[in-house]
């Protein structure tokens, strides 16, 4: 194998497949990144933990043809201290040596052969659709943060995907226990039938991370045994494991009638959140929020915090309060991360009272809705 590449893009292609390498493995190869170069000027990077599988295709001038596996972070690092310009890789097959070079620097990487290294699997039949890059991108990121990442329960560290196109919609959702996220998008591509699967919250958030701006759509392949879910993107593909499993039946917790409604400035509610929380990490995490209407749909939400030991911390924020006054404590992470979350510039608050759940949703009619149980406290 010989061939040349732009330290740039092998760079960011290495740091992309890195996120799948195992650092604690009985298995050697699982910690390198298998490198091919099959004569079409595109150099195919790939690393797996059998669980979660990245693939990259990166520009390269391919002089012959090869392929080896190397350790995934001593190559990662070299390369990326390298300076900008062209690397040249060329494998010394006898002894499965990566001869890395560039500019003035050059380095030996032993090997191990790349026949030893895992399949990937390809999902050649089964259910496959297309979805909007960027709305799937914004969907995970919405979502991903109520999954578990506790593994006593590891359906809760799952996210069911639902694809109806009955009700031509795609579903995502994810809890945890204490919080839900459900976010809905159109389906605009034909099935047959509707389907439900359980994906892995880590790897809907490492697809969230590399899904690019030059991407358009994301395909999304599911193995006709619904074990394994692949999803293609313009010079990557990422495939995981499914999750077995009966999903929790969420639509129950949804509050379908809230007596306090709120609209609030979401930026400004998240910064009076965020101060709240430095009082906050030394009371249980608790953070209150007072909601309090006032004339012609005026009013106001205050939000504190108070920690015997170190003090307490007090905001009032305008905003559109209708219904009764209320009072209720939330856990200030879950706050901070359905804010930072909501992506609109106002949040619609609904609370039933102060032992009630909190449903936060966006004012620009965005299907996403987020749940919150509130922390019980004595008075």
């Amino acid at each position: 194998m010989k061939v040349i590449c732009p330290q740039d893009g092998l760079a960011r292609g290495l740091a992309i497949v890195s996120r799948a390498v195992t650092t604690r493995t009985t298995l050697p190869i699982l910690s390198n990144i298998l490198i091919e170069a099959d004569g079409d000027d595109r150099l195919k990077l790939s690393a797996t933990n059998l669980e979660l599988g990245i693939n990259c295709w990166i520009p390269c001038r391919i002089d012959d043809p090869g392929s080896t596996t190397v350790p995934a972070r001593l190559l990662g690092d070299f390369v990326t201290s390298l300076p900008a310009g062209d690397v040249a890789m060329e494998l010394v097959a006898r002894n499965q040596t990566l001869k890395v070079s560039a500019d003035r620097f050059k380095a030996d990487i032993k090997g191990i052969d790349a026949a030893d290294f895992p399949v990937l699997p390809t999902v050649e039949q089964g259910t496959r659709f297309a979805v909007d890059a960027r709305v799937l991108k914004q969907m995970i990121g919405q979502v991903v943060i109520a999954a578990a990442t506790d593994d006593s329960r590891p359906i809760l560290t799952g996210i069911q995907l639902t694809a109806d196109p009955d009700a031509g919609k795609l579903t995502l959702a994810a809890t945890d226990g204490f919080r839900l996220s459900v976010r809905e998008a159109p389906l605009d591509a034909p099935l047959e039938g509707r389907f439900t699967v359980i994906v892995p919250a880590r790897a809907l958030a490492e697809l969230q991370r590399v899904i690019g701006d030059d991407d358009d759509r994301v395909e999304i392949a599911i193995t006709p045994k619904r074990n394994q879910i692949l999803f293609q993107l313009h010079d990557l593909n990422l495939v995981s494991q499914l999750i077995e499993g009966t999903f929790p039946p969420y639509e129950r917790t949804v509050p379908t009638d809230t007596a306090t409604r709120g609209v609030i400035n979401t930026k400004a509610l998240y910064g009076a959140v965020r101060m709240a929380s430095f009082f906050a990490r030394d009371a249980a995490n608790i953070v209150r929020l007072r909601l309090e209407a006032g004339d012609e749909l005026g009013g106001t939400i205050t939000v504190f915090a108070q920690a015997a030991e170190v003090g307490d911390n007090e905001s009032q924020l305008e905003g559109a309060i209708e219904g009764e006054s209320v009072e209720v404590a939330f856990n200030a992470k879950y706050l901070l991360d359905v804010l930072g979350a909501m992506g609109s510039e106002q949040v619609i608050l609904g609370l039933g009272g102060p032992s009630s759940p909190g449903l936060f949703r966006p004012a620009d009619e965005t299907p996403f809705t987020h749940v919150i149980m509130p922390m019980h406290i004595s008075r």
